[in-house]
């Protein structure tokens, strides 16, 4: 009743309002006829307040005639009629605000009439439901029921109440509902998790996410969880195909966690930063050997440079290239989450290099793609060294097929391929040794080097032999084998030339020039394959020691390779790969603090710490006791010193 005759009263007054417009147009003093004595200055400072619209009058009379004496029972029939879900509320909470609607705050009758009321006693009534659902339910049947009468609540009061009010109500209903319980429901989160009850989870984050730390501890629960998933994932792995087991597992512990987070879970950020968060720790993991303090390498970026490696070779046979870009837009992923990226870089360079030098990559094409995603990831200067690797190969291909054309039409004898590289982009995976080059040789190297000092001036060759290979045919025995070996192993076998039946150590030695050590090393790989035979049964190589064509030879193979040390990864090469990376880092935060100081000129030693650490955290973490150490190294060589003024501060030497 009260509403229908509400929604008479305001029509009526809207329509007087309009009629009797002229007057609210003219309802300030100032528009009245002047008053006596007045001048036009004091009407002007006149501070007298204008007199109301006709609306605001009508609006004033039906809170004097009609709320203020029906609001004692107005109210609790308000209460009740929500409670019923009627929709005459909604007319009614209307006259409640218009009565505010041209006072100077407009919601402070409304809020004393009926919000407040109303969120306390809608307080007391969850707080009750809430104590009765916990006697009877689990916390699995509580969560559940609460969310559905959440829904109820939710679709229920948009009808009928303002945002304000609404968005209040809400928040009454999680505190009473959630908030005072929060304790009950994160008791079960962590069985939630580990057991992965998806319907549970997605109840539980609906719950908590609006609640003050809700999402605190799920976070940290599911965090732990990912990251015992992981390390249980990566852990014991075999040694005979690690990378790709290493690599596999991190990719379907993320995917698997991904996928619930982005369905279950919301998408929410907290739990992809907890996500990135563990498999940062499981990626990075150091185990300990027993009986020792420090903790091993990570071995990480390793892998992941041998993963890579595996599927840019040829031997990665059965795959497509767009499947292998697909695996390694998948590395990436992985590669992200390791915080000695320099290792990465350092062991991937060194693997690049062997890809091209020997002729071992899939495609050139996928060598660039890989290089463009970690460029991507990491920036232009982490990359520098690799495309110029790159470049070095295609330009070293333009330059071969201009000797071709410039030989002035000598023939040469033998096919003839050069790679000029250069020297600072190239990681130094071998030693220039002395050796003198096979006389069948002789003539290429001399035409080639005549022909790059005619285009080039003030560029030096160095030839690096031991990284060179060849092709040998062996004409003596009943078959033709072609064999792929290095220089140096070429350079022993073509001594048995011009049927010479046997060789001395010391015979090659002379006619190589090669340092002892890399000769034994050279002629054991000949023996082992059998193309040799030693006439002595002493293993140890000697000045007298003798070797002889095994005139017997065969091979199920027409074309074969004669595998060299330097193609093959040792553990003393993983060292010195290690050893150059600790090197590097060495220089990096030298320069680092030097950018540092050069621009803030004197500053405090804590603060250069943290400065260094802030630059250098993109290619790896450094350890402290490494930059103090640089710091040293620095004021010897005179660019900062120690403040005369504070032992704890820091000047830049210009």
């Amino acid at each position: 009743m009260y509403n229908r005759f509400w929604s008479a009263y305001r029509e009526g007054a809207q329509f007087l309002n309009n009629l009797f417009n002229y007057l609210n147009q003219y309802r300030n003093p100032l528009h009245f006829t002047k008053q006596e004595n007045k001048t036009d200055t004091e009407l002007q400072n006149d501070n007298s307040e204008p007199l109301p619209e006709i609306q605001e009058l009508a609006i004033d009379i039906w809170m004097e005639v009609m709320i203020e004496p029906l609001l004692d029972k107005l109210i609790p029939m308000l209460f009740n009629e929500i409670k019923n879900d009627q929709t005459e509320i909604c007319g009614i909470i209307e006259s409640f605000l218009s009565v505010g609607k041209y006072k100077k705050n407009p919601m402070k009758f409304y809020q004393d009439i009926f919000e407040k009321k109303f969120l306390l006693k809608m307080g007391e009534h969850y707080k009750q439901e809430a104590s009765n659902l916990m006697l009877e339910s689990n916390c699995s049947q509580y969560m559940e029921r609460v969310v559905a009468r959440l829904k109820d609540e939710e679709i229920r009061f948009q009808k009928y109440l303002i945002r304000s009010t609404y968005d209040k109500v809400i928040h009454e209903f999680q505190h009473n509902m959630v908030g005072e319980n929060l304790q009950f429901l994160l008791s079960e989160c962590q069985n939630f998790i580990r057991q992965e009850r998806t319907k549970d989870m997605s109840n539980m984050y609906t719950l908590v996410r609006d609640v003050k730390d809700g999402l605190t501890h799920m976070t940290q629960k599911l965090q732990e969880h990912i990251n015992e998933e992981g390390k249980r994932a990566t852990s014991n792995l075999s040694q005979e195909n690690m990378p790709t087991q290493f690599v596999e597992s991190v990719l379907e512990v993320h995917t698997k966690f991904s996928h619930l987070i982005n369905t279950v879970l919301s998408g929410e950020p907290h739990f992809l930063s907890a996500l990135d968060k563990a498999l940062t720790t499981v990626v990075n993991n150091k185990e300990s050997k027993p009986n020792q303090k420090e903790s091993n390498i990570c071995k990480a970026p390793e892998l992941l440079a041998r993963y890579c490696d595996n599927l840019l070779k040829k031997s990665a046979k059965g795959r497509t290239e767009s499947e292998v870009e697909e695996k390694l837009s998948s590395l990436i992923t992985v590669f992200k989450y390791i915080d000695d990226k320099d290792v990465f870089q350092k062991f991937y360079s060194r693997m690049l290099s062997k890809r091209l030098l020997f002729d071992l990559s899939l495609s050139m094409d996928m060598e660039e793609i890989m290089i463009n995603k970690l460029k991507q990831a990491c920036g232009y200067e982490f990359t520098t060294k690799l495309h110029r690797m790159y470049t070095d190969m295609t330009v070293s291909s333009d330059l071969n097929s201009k000797f071709e054309n410039d030989k002035d039409q000598i023939d040469l004898g033998i096919n003839f391929r050069i790679y000029v590289i250069q020297a600072g982009a190239w990681p130094q995976t071998h030693t220039v040794s002395t050796f003198t080059i096979p006389q069948e040789l002789e003539k290429s190297v001399q035409m080639f080097e005549k022909f790059y000092n005619g285009r080039f001036s003030g560029r030096k060759l160095t030839w690096v032999h031991s990284l060179c290979t060849g092709e040998v045919k062996m004409n003596y025995l009943s078959k033709p084998y072609v064999a792929m070996v290095s220089t140096f192993q070429m350079a022993v076998l073509l001594a048995f030339n011009n049927n010479v039946q046997t060789v001395t150590f010391k015979e090659l030695q002379d006619s190589t020039q090669m340092n002892e050590q890399e000769l034994q090393r050279t002629i054991k790989s000949l023996v082992e394959y059998k193309i040799l035979n030693q006439n002595s049964q002493n293993e140890k190589l000697e000045a007298e020691s003798m070797f002889l064509l095994n005139m017997g030879f065969t091979s199920k193979r027409m074309k074969f390779k004669i595998t060299t040390g330097i193609q093959k990864d040792t553990p003393q090469e993983i060292e010195q790969t290690r050893s150059a990376v600790d090197e590097d880092r060495k220089y990096f935060l030298q320069a680092a603090i030097v950018r540092v100081m050069k621009a803030r000129k004197v500053l405090r030693h804590n603060d250069l710490i943290q400065e260094v650490i802030n630059q250098s955290k993109a290619r790896f973490n450094p350890n402290i006791s490494m930059i103090k150490k640089c710091i040293e190294i620095l004021i010897d060589k005179e660019y900062i010193e120690r403040s005369q003024s504070s032992s704890d501060e820091y000047n830049y030497m210009a």
